[in-house]
């Protein structure tokens, strides 16, 4: 578990299933990411990040306000896995949070516990971040975290032909503790 000043990033529990689907699972917090899915899909979602983080120690936490408990969304670190990609086999950062709660600097506040977490836990040396070019709010997020864009790694993803190029951000780990 990671705390954070307002947030606790902790593992998933089977009971995070429903606050997943529920809060996370809109047409706003989707947009970037394919559009809203089944129940059955946002369940193999949670499935894989609960066995990530079995197998590796990490994965993309659950984000819970510490105030009152609420289920935010997630954030955390992955290895990129996406078979198209550039960047596959890299430590990559990342979040999803609903929508009540955007604009207050949770992902912001999360996402620098993450990067944390892998530059002095996992010794990782570059974290990359990804999005697609109209995603302004998250590409916005990578640039306040001190994170540059990488064009030359940019790729298709044919999951979302609608929305490429996928993007990629960087940061070191020196650009972090600088």
């Amino acid at each position: 578990m990671i705390e954070t000043e307002r947030l606790l990033l902790r593992n998933w529990r089977e009971s995070d299933a429903e606050s997943f689907h529920v809060h996370t699972n809109t047409p706003a917090v989707m947009r970037w990411l394919g559009g809203v899915k089944s129940r059955e899909d946002l369940r193999e979602v949670s499935d894989r990040l609960m066995r990530w983080q079995e197998e590796r120690g990490f994965t993309f936490w659950v984000v819970e306000r510490k105030e009152d408990g609420a289920f935010l969304g997630f954030c955390g670190l992955k290895i990129a896995d996406d078979p198209a990609g550039t960047i596959t086999g890299e430590y990559e950062v990342g979040w999803r949070f609903r929508e009540d709660s955007w604009g207050r600097g949770y992902a912001r506040e999360a996402a620098s516990a993450s990067l944390d977490h892998a530059f002095d836990t996992l010794a990782a040396e570059r974290i990359f971040a990804i999005t697609f070019n109209q995603n302004e709010a998250s590409w916005g997020l990578m640039r306040r975290l001190g994170m540059h864009r990488r064009e030359d790694l940019d790729y298709h993803d044919p999951r979302f032909p609608n929305l490429n190029p996928t993007i990629i951000y960087e940061i070191d780990k020196r650009e972090w503790k600088g």
